[in-house]
């Protein structure tokens, strides 16, 4: 039987990877991205088992909301990365600081 610990462990562990993996991976653009899709991943992991143990939709709804804007943030995010990569042909954070104008 799963608790509620169980499903905010999950989500605990999979939000401390994506912060891992954003303070380890300084180099890859694309990599930080998927590192914070894994972020909000995890929070809609916890919104779900607490509206789901409470017997409460509000989490739910936010979940719709938090999907809405991780979808658009990475769609402009994959556009800025086909953009950078087709001036620089390469996606290296440290190409990004030199795009300041």
């Amino acid at each position: 039987m799963l608790t509620l610990a169980h499903f905010i462990t999950l989500g605990a562990v999979l939000f401390c990877i994506g912060v891992a993996g954003i303070f380890l991976n300084r180099k890859n653009v694309l990599i930080l991205l998927m590192c914070i899709e894994l972020m909000l991943l995890s929070v809609n992991m916890n919104f779900i088992a607490f509206s789901r143990f409470l017997d409460v939709l509000d989490g739910q709804v936010f979940v719709f909301f938090i999907l809405t804007v991780a979808a658009a943030e990475a769609a402009i995010g994959l556009a800025l990365l086909v953009v950078l990569f087709r001036n620089r042909r390469s996606i290296s954070v440290e190409d990004i600081s030199d795009l300041r104008g």
